[in-house]
């Protein structure tokens, strides 16, 4: 490594700073309103949340301003304390007037009735949520497995999220706790409806998006968990529900059901060979991975050094194949989830970390992993690296923003289950609640090292794909090429499953698309007395699936972008300029494809 010099300019440390809800006031009103009650909340999280989902959506601490909204979320908590008297008023009126109401823990205020309930209960001991299929809204949880979720721990309980149960609801409740109490109420008026909904949904999408959920993950890895995506999906169905004219974002590009990423962690010397052997199976499959590559240049407790010649001609045959060439750290230490920040300043030859055993790693620090592979796969390839995964998945607290000071913009560290959502999501400063980060996760929902041997899950792998593509979710397959045999076959097998119906790349192919989707902002416009959908885009997207109300018809002129396709519900469309235009026509038939 001596002779690759080490020209790395240092990384700047900046402080963080926490976001604004100003960043989020901008939109039309056909967009979902967040009327903030408390911006020490978990707020941000919410947001994230709604990004993900793809409803378009303004945070407001203006009541007027959130109710000129056909639907109102009013976040996070609704009592008496937090709520003057002429506001509470207001509220109650609203889905009386035939607006949509969803409120998140309505404690108090005199609302009680405006939402079809007596009263209400607190409670640390919720662990599940069941819901009551029978609404529109809810109609297809029984058969994604949805139906049922968990939100607690029944031996943790101090470290449960505060529930609220509310009492003798007027209607059947959207959703039960274990004990049969009503955690979801709906009242329904003639024209509007109101929800109120007993838990913080911001708090338990940051547990998730975390890290910190605390026996709420069924399982680690390889199994199917939508505790957050049932939650969201939930939301969206609401929001559709309640605005005539609801635009949201499709999750998976070029109009796909599912969103795969074939990933492999290469770690051992004996996997940098046959990672070739994976990487031309692919190539044949017409399909781009993603390969972890630790740069070992030292010789230590984890393994004999193989960024040699050898080595970097098998690293070079792989991009040559189509492959991305990602991140994996130098050292793959056990306690990288421990390591101090470092300086930013770290380069080589004196970078030299080193593995004692399963216990002691010295000389190491989190931007040192992160600057000092990153600069010798770049000075090996011809793309830049922009995607990292730790070792064992330790993930140190500091990891997201060390990542964008490191020069990163996706990570792939952590497992769908214990995340609670085989959605991707953006990153927090610190895996706190109050600090963005530019940097998105892509959760792993199959990892290969857990029992029983990944060839005997091939068909139980199957499954989860086939559930997670009913909605649009997104699905990482983590394997160390150490071997062929089991592993080479799952892979083959899978590949051949999922391709018919699914989009299938590189961390940073997709999250390119992802990240470009996130900034998108989505409008409905009238100006000139000419309705159409505003798409605000500031990076260029391709294969963006909008679901459309079906009054919309067949899509008018359009400007800015390039429609690929339209179908009842559904519009798929390049996002060429900033701005995109698709007018509404008055016709109602639409094309065939």
């Amino acid at each position: 490594m001596d002779t690759l010099g080490s020209p790395l300019e240092a990384s700047h440390i900046g402080e963080t700073h926490a976001a604004d809800v100003a960043d989020y006031e901008r939109g039309s009103e056909s967009r979902l309103a967040v009327l903030l009650t408390d911006e020490g909340s978990n707020w941000l999280g919410l947001a994230h949340g709604l990004k993900t989902i793809g409803v378009p959506f303004v945070i407001t601490r203006e009541t007027d301003r959130a109710l000129r909204h056909d639907v109102v979320l009013v976040y996070p908590v609704i009592s008496g304390r937090n709520t003057d008297q002429e506001t509470l008023r207001t509220l109650a009126r609203f889905p009386q007037n035939g607006g949509t109401l969803i409120a998140t823990n309505v404690l108090g205020g005199g609302l009680a009735p405006v939402f079809g309930f007596e009263g209400v209960t607190e409670s640390r001991s919720h662990t599940h949520l069941t819901f009551d299929d029978d609404y529109a809204i809810t109609a297809d949880f029984q058969a994604l497995g949805q139906k049922t979720i968990k939100i607690g721990s029944e031996t943790q309980l101090a470290t449960n999220p505060g529930t609220n149960a509310y009492l003798s609801p007027r209607q059947r409740p959207v959703a039960v706790y274990e004990d049969g109490s009503a955690a979801i109420v709906r009242r329904d008026y003639e024209e509007g409806t109101a929800y109120a909904l007993g838990i913080d949904l911001g708090q338990l999408l940051l547990k998730g998006y975390n890290f910190k959920e605390a026996d709420v993950a069924e399982t680690y890895a390889n199994r199917y968990q939508p505790t957050l995506d049932t939650l969201l999906r939930l939301v969206a169905a609401i929001y559709r529900e309640g605005e005539p004219d609801g635009v949201t974002l499709g999750t998976v590009p070029d109009g796909k059901k599912l969103s795969v990423m074939m990933t492999h962690d290469i770690d051992y010397r004996k996997s940098v060979r046959n990672a070739v052997k994976y990487a031309e199976m692919e190539a044949l499959n017409g399909v781009r991975s993603t390969y972890f590559v630790q740069t070992k240049y030292i010789e230590d407790f984890n393994d004999q050094s193989f960024l040699d010649e050898e080595g970097v001609g098998y690293i070079l045959k792989l991009e040559e194949l189509g492959a991305e060439i990602a991140s994996h750290s130098v050292s793959h230490s056990l306690q990288f989830n421990a390591f101090a920040l470092g300086t930013g300043r770290e380069v080589l030859p004196s970078y030299r970390p080193f593995v004692r055993d399963l216990e002691a790693t010295t000389e190491a620090s989190i931007m040192g992993e992160l600057r000092i592979s990153k600069f010798i796969l770049e000075s090996l390839i011809s793309e830049p690296v922009t995607s990292f995964r730790p070792g064992y998945l330790r993930i140190p607290t500091q990891l997201p923003e060390a990542l964008q000071w490191a020069g990163y913009s996706y990570s792939s560290s952590v497992t769908a289950n214990k995340s609670l959502t085989h959605f991707p999501f953006r990153l927090t400063a610190g895996r706190q609640f109050d600090t963005n980060t530019d940097i998105f996760e892509f959760p792993i929902t199959i990892e290969d090292e857990l029992p029983p041997l990944l060839g005997e899950r091939l068909e139980e792998a199957k499954t989860i794909a086939d559930k997670l593509a009913a909605y649009g979710a997104t699905m990482v397959v983590l394997s160390h090429p150490d071997i062929l045999g089991h592993k080479f076959e799952f892979a083959e097998g899978f590949i051949d499953h999922v391709k018919p119906y699914s989009w299938i790349g590189t961390v940073s192919d997709f999250g390119d698309w992802w990240a470009a989707r996130d900034a998108i902002g989505v409008d409905l416009d009238d100006a000139g007395g000419v309705r159409s959908v505003r798409l605000n885009c500031p990076t260029p997207i391709k294969g963006l699936t909008l679901e459309v109300p079906e009054s919309f018809g067949v899509p008018g002129p359009l400007s800015g972008g390039k429609l690929i396709r339209a179908e009842s519900g559904t519009w798929l469309v390049d996002c060429i300029d900033k701005v995109m235009r698709i007018e509404l026509a008055k016709t109602t038939g639409m094309p065939g494809n």
